[in-house]
């Protein structure tokens, strides 16, 4: 098989799945990619998670050690890290850059280091007793991306969301916790985080099930259409 081959069948660059808020982002994003400057490439837009996340590290370590307002930075950074993000593959595309394999590979990859960074500022802004809990929301958020990419592997299918919530809704999230812990103090966030952790939980055993039932209906469909396949004899 050839390179070009391969081109042709990779499915990583193409998502499925639904989420609340697809038709106004896509439009959005279709109308700024003709405004950008040229000299904008699909990798810078990927690889300026790098720094993102980092800023948000540092930020957090300002929100310990100089008060929870700093947290309003960190929602900018988020805001900053959602608009590359959803760039990036639609500037590729209006570019025909060709980095598709290089794209999926390193805006997933990314996108865990973002997630990493978002979580590591909580657990220096957060009270000690809640870390247990926090460092459990971490596992059950690599949980889904697992499930996901596991599931691209077995169908070239690459799903970016579940029961209507998305990347896009989750920030949403992490902007509105920033929100309120700016308002209220981070003792709600400590109060918080054993619902957010349940509600979680059960959002991942209920992809892992309907990601179960989809591939367990493929293999099935699959033998029941070889074992109906006539053979044909010489």
């Amino acid at each position: 098989m050839t390179i070009f081959d391969q081109n042709k069948i990779f499915g990583g660059d193409k998502k499925i799945g639904w989420w609340l808020l697809q038709k106004p982002e896509k439009k959005f994003v279709d109308w700024l990619v003709p405004h950008l400057p040229h000299w904008i490439k699909t990798y810078h837009l990927t690889l300026a998670s790098i720094p993102i996340s980092l800023l948000i590290i540092f930020c957090g370590y300002l929100g310990h050690t100089h008060g929870v307002h700093w947290l309003w930075w960190i929602s900018l950074l988020i805001f900053l890290q959602w608009l590359t993000d959803s760039l990036d593959g639609a500037v590729g595309r209006a570019q025909n850059e060709g980095l598709i394999r290089w794209g999926y590979y390193m805006d997933h990859l990314l996108d865990y280091f973002f997630l990493s960074s978002v979580l590591i500022t909580y657990m220096l802004i957060i009270p000690e007793q809640s870390k247990l809990v926090h460092f459990m929301v971490l596992v059950i958020g690599g949980g889904f991306m697992v499930n996901s990419y596991l599931a691209f592997s077995a169908t070239n299918q690459f799903r970016i969301s579940y029961f209507g919530i998305g990347a896009t809704e989750a920030r949403i999230v992490l902007i509105a916790l920033n929100t309120l812990i700016i308002l209220f103090e981070k003792t709600y966030l400590a109060f918080a985080l054993p619902y957010a952790l349940g509600l979680a939980f059960l959002g991942l055993i209920a992809a892992i099930f309907q990601t179960h039932r989809h591939l367990w209906h493929l293999d099935k469909n699959q033998l029941q259409s070889k074992s109906t396949t006539p053979t044909i004899k010489n």
